[in-house]
């Protein structure tokens, strides 16, 4: 294959061509992109100034279409997803009406965008909803958390809310779907203290229904764990016969992780370990695994020894 070998001045040629080129199409682009523009843009509504005697439902999607008079940046910038990507509307006018139209609002909607392009219509101009009575109701606070522990540290007790409970209004139909109202996630890692903190409750998707407070206070317990070891004899459990049934072992012995604070508190008293003769009379199992049962949601049982036990029908 050929190589074309340029001299000096050719490739200076070539450069400046290059060059030119480039400023020129530069200079078309800038040109270009600062030209009007008549374009559409799908768009998010959200609700200011809801009436606060009345609830309502929406009666159509909760996006819009814009037409938009702007210049081509605004455009280019609408397309890669820079700008904002919803609109308010002022709901005031449905103290007296059923509907709210888009050509009343395009003054105060203009102002929520820049002035380098303007809302020329709205589809669908208007927007109508359908009211019902607010009804008021008391739910539990759910606390959603992400912790990560150090090793050896843990929940000790129970999370304090305050408040526990929350006031929520809105429609009746959609109130009684509603059991409980989740606080945002609260996340922490590497956790060594116990923690404090205050919590934003999850807003509502939709917009009739409101929240009193929009917060709650948070306090998370945590300590230090440590090993304890304790015996624990073996109930047998379901015995209609009531046959004389010897446990070998008799008992077995927990390894249990327990926070420093209550370590002395916790005993035998707190774990109960059974065995189910039934396995025996169903399948004639010869060993019964035990199952145990743990008081104290934050004690945590790491190892259980034996898992099951030999037994004996006594005649």
């Amino acid at each position: 294959m050929a190589i074309i070998r340029l001299s000096a001045a050719e490739r200076k040629r070539i450069s400046i061509f290059i060059t030119c080129l480039l400023l020129a199409v530069t200079a078309w682009m800038f040109y270009s992109l600062s030209l009007k523009y008549d374009y559409q843009l799908k768009t998010l509504v959200t609700f200011k100034n809801l009436p606060q005697n009345k609830a309502f439902y929406p009666l159509q999607s909760d996006t819009v279409i814009l037409n938009v008079q702007g210049t081509g940046w605004q455009l280019l910038f609408n397309r890669i997803g820079v700008g904002s990507k919803e609109i308010k509307v002022d709901l005031a006018s449905l103290q007296r009406q059923h509907f709210v139209t888009f050509t009343e609002q395009l003054p105060a909607i203009n102002q929520q965008f820049s002035s380098l392009q303007r809302i020329i219509s709205v589809q669908p101009d208007t927007l109508f909803f359908d009211f019902t009575t607010r009804k008021v109701k008391r739910v539990p606070v759910k606390f959603i958390a992400d912790v990560n522990y150090k090793k050896q540290f843990g929940q000790s007790k129970d999370i304090q809310l305050k408040p526990a409970y929350i006031t929520i209004t809105g429609p009746l139909e959609q109130l009684q779907r509603i059991s409980y109202w989740e606080t945002d996630t609260f996340r922490k890692k590497n956790v060594d203290a116990s923690l404090a903190a205050k919590v934003n409750l999850k807003q509502p998707l939709e917009p009739n229904i409101s929240l009193f407070p929009l917060s709650v206070e948070m306090q998370l317990p945590v300590e230090e764990f440590t090993e304890k070891v304790i015996t624990i004899p073996v109930r047998v459990i379901n015995n209609p016969e009531y046959h004389q049934v010897k446990i070998i072992p008799e008992k077995v012995t927990l390894t249990v992780m327990v926070a420093l604070s209550y370590y002395a508190d916790i005993t035998e008293e707190d774990f109960t370990v059974i065995a189910d003769l039934s396995l025996w009379r169903k399948s004639g199992a010869s060993k019964l695994p035990v199952v145990i049962k743990n008081k104290n949601a934050y004690v945590k049982i790491s190892q259980v020894m034996p898992q099951q036990v030999d037994f004996m029908i006594l005649k």
